[in-house]
């Protein structure tokens, strides 16, 4: 089931199977802005760039717009400033760069064209004149497997400040395109190219569906008089006065959501029903003003068997907001300390009995987690996030073993809710939630009886495999199910 059904109906209907290729550039198709800018903004910031490599970069920059050189020698020019590095250094600057600035620039919709091709069994690729230290991190991070870029000349492990010939740009393109279809039976009559710029014409021409996609000036003028469909994100890049206005609404119906449930403690002197009823109003209004559909597959699985530890992949600041829609009533967050001095958030979360844990100090989190314990042994259920902190993407971090010795001294079991993609309303450090369609998965809970701190790193590593098969494979509808858990947890 797709989240952009609109954007990918066609490919939900064309043939399947590895005959049919979708072939993607990078910047403004897949993400948001120009990878490029990322990476010398890096450079600057971290010195390795000094004002004679800009110099000489922003010459090259120059003389190419002039048209007074051409792509491969631009990217020479640029290239020569990074003579030297080590290819293994580069390449995990490339990393850090992706996690830290480019994963939240990935286009929601074109994460949903990709699922959609990757659904259909068709082979997908990107093509693009960046580099694959800039194109690598972000073709993991959506699944996709082929990667054709313009390479830099590495010799024993170090860059040299050349490039190898012919560069991906332009007829370079269509070549390695070309080249890919021979060696892996593709035929490029049937495939899809998505790519903003006019420049990628020779490969358009090659291809039998040419999909500009945020079309620049030129490129949406030929689009127009050759019929080929245009589409333009709205997803990314800087939100609308609405989006600001929704999201304030949204962080502001959390005071009128506690205040509906007063009433019900001061009548019953029950403060717990006061919470669930705070919380369960609160996940509802909050999310529809946000503009945020939740869609979850494994709902049964969220009440036959509490209490319980809910444990939950932390993307995004939208998450607490998704356990109390998920959740709704007779639960307990935890939560780092530091939210505790929250202002808006804190006063609330310690009014809803949430048990706040000093990450950095090992004996007193320990202690902070015994009145979790009893609450469960109360018929109370916990929502943990077991990293500990937000990933900077779809993938989780390693979980920490405390949500999994509490269920199991409280003989209770876990529940894992997998979030595959909140990052696409609220990536980490956004503070404008934009509108989206959250896909969920609730996986069946998972007894922890028989478990022993002998055995707790492998029971944890078990469920840490349950996550990254769920998020890492294609969107499916409710009724494809989810993964089936692991004969021996």
């Amino acid at each position: 089931m797709s989240n952009f059904p609109s954007l990918t109906r066609e490919i939900d209907e064309s043939p399947p199977g590895p005959s049919t290729a979708a072939f993607f550039d990078l910047d403004r198709t897949l993400i948001a802005g120009f990878s490029a800018f990322n990476f010398v903004y890096d450079g600057i910031r971290s010195g390795r760039l000094g004002g004679p490599a800009i110099v000489e970069m922003l010459a090259a920059a120059a003389s190419f717009q002039l048209g007074t050189i051409g792509f491969s020698s631009f990217l020479t020019g640029t290239a020569r400033t990074l003579r030297g590095l080590s290819e293994k250094e580069f390449a995990a600057i490339g990393q850090n760069v992706f996690e830290g600035e480019l994963a939240a620039e990935i286009y929601p919709e074109a994460r949903a064209i990709v699922d959609a091709h990757r659904r259909r069994g068709h082979q997908v690729c990107v093509v693009s004149s960046a580099t694959p230290y800039q194109v690598e991190p972000i073709a993991r991070e959506l699944g996709i497997e082929h990667v054709m870029a313009s390479r830099l000349e590495v010799r024993d492990g170090l860059l040299t400040g050349e490039v190898v010939s012919p560069t991906c740009y332009g007829d370079g393109k269509a070549y390695y395109a070309r080249r890919f279809a021979e060696g892996h039976g593709v035929d490029l009559a049937k495939s899809f190219f998505y790519t903003d710029s006019h420049e990628d014409l020779p490969l358009l021409d090659v291809v039998g569906k040419p999909r500009p996609v945020n079309p620049n000036k030129k490129l949406a003028e030929i689009a127009a008089r050759r019929g080929w469909p245009a589409r333009r994100f709205s997803n990314r890049g800087l939100p609308s006065v609405a989006e600001v206005a929704r999201t304030g609404l949204a962080i502001g119906s959390m005071v009128p959501s506690l205040l509906m449930g007063v009433p019900a403690a001061v009548f019953t002197g029950n403060w717990q029903r006061a919470v669930n009823l705070a919380a369960s109003t609160w996940g509802e209004l909050a999310t529809a003003l946000a503009g945020v559909e939740v869609r979850v597959t494994g709902e049964e699985n969220l009440w036959s068997n509490r209490p319980a530890v809910f444990i939950f992949n932390h993307q995004s600041g939208l998450d607490m907001l998704l356990v109390c829609k998920l959740l709704r009533r007779d639960f307990v967050g935890i939560a780092k300390s530091e939210l505790r001095s929250n202002p808006v958030f804190g006063p609330v979360m310690s009014l809803a009995g949430t048990v706040f844990v000093d990450r950095f100090n090992h004996e007193r989190a320990v202690e902070a987690l015994a009145p979790a314990i009893e609450a469960l042994r109360a018929g109370l259920s916990l929502a943990i996030a077991p990293e500990g902190t937000r990933s900077r993407t779809m993938h989780p971090g390693r979980f920490k073993k405390g949500a999994f010795f509490m269920a199991m001294a409280a003989g209770v079991p876990i529940v894992p809710i997998v979030v595959r993609n909140s990052l696409d309303a609220l990536p980490k450090n956004w503070v404008v939630v934009r509108p989206a369609t959250v896909d969920v998965v609730v996986l069946p809970p998972i007894p922890t009886t028989g478990w022993t701190r002998e055995n707790l790193g492998e029971r944890i590593a078990e469920i840490e495999r349950l996550y990254v098969e769920t998020i890492s494979r294609p969107s499916a509808s409710p009724s494809e199910g989810t993964p089936a858990r692991p004969a021996d947890v």
